[in-house]
């Protein structure tokens, strides 16, 4: 297990490269959505460890990147996506600075890919390519913002740890996620992250990304990227529908966004569909 301290926050990361290969890869670093870690990114890494070095790592207050008491931090921190992209850069000046090549492919999912729209915008210089996996733009409506909070600060108040030795509780919780079942220990590992959690993290970050604010700046986010960018979509997603991923689309005038959905999945994609995801993201890594 490794550790990396930015800025007063002790960062998990991993590599998953090739066992048998010295030459010095792509880094292709992944990023995952709200509750979860890294972890559910390796089977998706293993696929692609021939061609990349692949880099996860857990963020600030997610997965094993636990929030120390508030006098340790180096930095008045905030749960801002900004802040989140602003972490992702300390850590590549880090783990890649010292390569041949500093730039790197992103794959990032959900609340992820926010947060890799805001990077790939404010450090263009640094990325080759990057691959958004579910994510969009939508609409601020004040009612049904606020009661989405409210509903998410008490869904993260109540997170008891016993509910991970519950039977079925994970498939349970992972069934608005999905259109398609994944293993066992993919949901169950899902659910143990999400009771990890710290709570700060966990509510902030639903603040910041399901906001007023983002609802605004997202489209022009959405417009700037000057990156080559791929934006794949789940066709049964509920948490970020296609067609929020479509309308994000038709903001880039520029065409450096291209689009790619995959039928009857949801919200994972990645893990429900594996080889279907594989085989759609291969021609625009190739390019």
């Amino acid at each position: 297990m490794a550790y990396l301290n930015l800025r007063g926050v002790e960062h998990y990361y991993e590599w998953i490269t090739e066992a048998s290969s010295e030459v010095e890869k792509p880094v292709m670093v992944f990023l995952h959505g709200w509750g979860g870690s890294g972890r559910y990114w390796r089977s998706t890494a293993r696929a692609l460890c021939d061609r990349f070095d692949c880099l996860l790592y857990d963020m600030r207050g997610f997965g094993r990147s636990r929030l120390p008491e508030k006098s340790q931090l180096e930095a008045a921190l905030d749960y801002e996506l900004e802040t989140y992209a602003d972490d992702l850069a300390a850590l590549l000046d880090a783990l890649v600075g010292d390569r041949e090549s500093s730039q790197v492919y992103l794959n990032a999912h959900s609340m992820g890919a926010s947060i890799a729209t805001l990077f790939i915008n404010r450090y263009p210089e640094r990325v080759k390519r990057a691959i958004l996996t579910c994510s969009g733009i939508f609409d601020y409506d004040e009612r049904s913002f606020t009661t989405f909070h409210q509903i998410s600060r008490w869904v993260v108040q109540f997170r008891p740890q016993w509910l991970a030795s519950v039977p079925w509780v994970d498939r349970l919780f992972m069934a608005r996620f999905l259109n398609r079942s994944i293993p066992s220990y993919e949901s169950q590992a899902f659910l143990a992250d999400f009771l990890m959690a710290d709570f700060e993290a966990a509510l902030g970050t639903v603040l910041t990304s399901v906001s007023k604010q983002a609802a605004e700046t997202m489209p022009g986010e959405f417009a700037q990227i000057r990156v080559p960018t791929l934006l794949v979509a789940g066709e049964r997603d509920i948490i970020i529908p296609a067609a929020m991923a479509r309308k994000a689309v038709e903001q880039n005038k520029k065409g450096m966004v291209q689009y790619l959905e995959i039928p009857e999945t949801a919200h994972f994609p990645m893990l429900e569909d594996a080889s279907t995801y594989l085989q759609g993201i291969a021609p625009f890594l190739a390019a």
